[in-house]
């Protein structure tokens, strides 16, 4: 497994697909099977691509910065900050498993919205 190359591939999945391109996205660096643990997202390439096309259609003033990358053995976490209409904003923890091809092929994640307020003076970030 080439850990520099799957990180810049799962970094380019991610953002090509959530900025509006989730086709061309599946078409560049998944594998032949994609398995989904999100349960708004339907298993399977074509969920995918549904979901993230909706999501482009109905916010497409959305952004994303990554902001930590980590990867281990066929595994890649994602750690980033998402910016949404009205300045909603959420921190995700995405992870993909990658295939022997280098391809992404399962995908589990945790998100959480970032609160007005908080106890502390820190970032979730």
């Amino acid at each position: 497994m080439d850990l520099e190359q799957n990180k810049q591939n799962a970094i380019a999945f991610y953002k090509t697909a959530y900025m509006g391109d989730p086709k061309g996205a599946v078409e560049q660096y998944v594998g032949k099977e994609y398995i989904q643990h999100n349960p708004d997202v339907a298993d399977g390439t074509q969920g995918f691509i549904n979901y993230f096309e909706r999501m482009q259609a109905e916010y497409p003033e959305k952004s994303i910065e990554f902001v930590r990358c980590i990867a281990e053995g066929n595994l890649v976490a994602l750690h980033t900050h998402q910016t949404w209409p009205g300045n909603d904003q959420y921190v995700t923890m995405d992870f993909f498993r990658f295939d022997e091809n280098g391809k992404i092929c399962e995908h589990w994640d945790a998100i959480q919205q970032i609160p007005k307020e908080s106890a502390n003076p820190n970032t979730m970030y």
